[in-house]
């Protein structure tokens, strides 16, 4: 089952930065420069994790996912040029 979760990073090195993006980037969408919502099951999200904290550096750098429930996200507002999209679910037939 598919969570909603928050990512977000202060990294402080560009090329860490740039690899913690691209991660990111195959489970959701960004919505802030440091900023995604993911959509990934438990599995992906203990992925990410392993991923990000072989990457940043633990002394300097942040990295934090929360998730959000359905109802918290039905509640979210938004202003000005954000625009959080629902996830697309798609059915395969196998």
């Amino acid at each position: 089952m598919a969570l909603t979760v928050l990512a977000a990073y202060d990294i402080r090195e560009d090329a860490t930065r740039a690899r913690l993006a691209a991660i990111l980037q195959c489970y959701g969408d960004r919505i802030q420069k440091s900023v995604f919502v993911l959509h990934a099951d438990a599995d992906d999200l203990t992925l990410v994790t392993a991923r990000a904290d072989a990457l940043i550096d633990h002394d300097v750098d942040s990295f934090i996912l929360v998730p959000v429930c359905a109802t918290c996200w039905d509640g979210i507002i938004q202003r000005g040029q954000t625009q959080v999209t629902p996830p697309v679910l798609y059915w395969a037939a196998l």
